[in-house]
């Protein structure tokens, strides 16, 4: 892993924080690696701290009583997962697994509250990528609820847009078969939408690049939900 204190000073959730802060922060985090298919924490599991990915990919996820697995979020580089225990107490409400080799930052629930409790600018910075991750979830869940497959899919390809800032050409960082369960559908039915969206040329696909043929058109599938 790189340089321990430049990996911190560029996360998100410590980003601007002076360099006295940093060394406070760096004293109490802890390197883990995991391999592919490792599972981090399971739902229910003491929540005793939480974790960023400083390298690969970790799928938080729940699973029903008939075993069907509903994928919650994917998080990457950069990004903080299991922190809700730290502040509320009790347990992890999701389970983590590790999607492709991964290294963490472990930070130790205990040590981490008393170090937020004595320096502000850290806990502003975790309110505000608390407050982000809220609006994500909502917007999760009104399309989980109210929006059609089409609708949910469409609305992922355009984040995607955004966040890989590309005009025409996105690369799916998931298997299609895991973003068939973050859209709360099945691998059959997402391959059906693709094939639809591609005749009617909104996109292109070829493996896991899609080229964006009909912005407008892909906007107005993911408001009104249906090809």
């Amino acid at each position: 892993m790189e340089n321990f204190l430049s990996i911190i000073s560029n996360i998100p959730l410590f980003k601007g924080l002076p360099q006295s802060q940093l060394e406070k922060i760096e004293k109490i985090a802890v390197k883990k690696n995991f391999k592919k298919g490792e599972l981090i924490f399971s739902e229910n599991d003491e929540g005793n701290g939480f974790y960023i990915v400083a390298r690969g990919k970790v799928k938080i996820y729940k699973v029903s009583l008939e075993g069907k697995e509903q994928i919650l979020h994917i998080f990457g580089q950069g990004e903080p997962f299991g922190e809700v225990p730290v502040f509320s107490g009790g347990v992890f409400p999701a389970n983590a697994q590790v999607l492709e080799k991964c290294s963490l930052i472990f930070f130790p629930r205990k040590a981490f509250i008393q170090l937020i409790s004595e320096n502000i600018p850290i806990v502003l910075n975790i309110l505000g990528v608390l407050s982000m991750r809220l609006r994500q979830f909502t917007v999760q869940v009104e399309n989980l609820s109210l929006k059609e497959v089409p609708g949910r899919l469409a609305g992922y390809l355009l984040l995607l847009v955004k966040e890989q800032q590309v005009e025409d050409l996105i690369q799916l960082n998931i298997s299609k078969g895991q973003l068939a369960s973050l859209l709360g559908t099945i691998p059959e039915t997402l391959s059906r939408i693709f094939s639809k969206m591609n005749d009617r040329g909104l996109i292109e696909v070829e493996g896991r690049s899609i080229k964006i043929l009909d912005t407008d058109g892909l906007e107005d599938l993911a408001v009104y939900g249906k090809i």
